[in-house]
């Protein structure tokens, strides 16, 4: 009986360590593609670390044809980037639309969601 309860702690335990391993995003942006917001060339990234998930999103910014790619902002739940021709504004949030309202808040008016992605 020993024996089973303690396989059943060990899988409980192990079944709680994958949940807790949550992935995590990024945005990495070149805003220098365009002068407006719907012209700005992105990549979005998932990883096991926030750093993982931003070399992702680097490599899927220059896939996309864009040479002057940055990180923009790395998350756990949901982000978002927004801009306009003169400023830009990122955000992150539980969910897409706190992600996007965060953003637009941080970019100032005249700005729109350029991206956001959620995990």
């Amino acid at each position: 009986m020993a024996k089973i309860f303690f396989a059943m702690t060990l899988a409980f335990g192990l079944l709680l360590g994958s949940v807790d391993a949550r992935a995590a995003g990024a945005i990495a942006v070149d805003d220098e593609a365009g002068s407006k917001a719907d012209e700005v060339g992105y990549g979005i990234g998932t990883g096991s670390s926030r750093e993982e998930a931003g070399a992702d999103a680097m490599r899927e910014c220059k896939k996309a044809g864009n040479s002057n790619c940055k990180v923009a902002v790395r998350y756990d739940t949901c982000g978002a980037y927004a801009a306009s021709k003169s400023y830009s504004g990122i955000g992150w949030g539980s969910s897409e639309g706190a992600a996007k309202s965060n953003a637009l808040e941080a970019c100032g008016s005249g700005c729109k969601v350029v991206v956001a992605d959620c995990q």
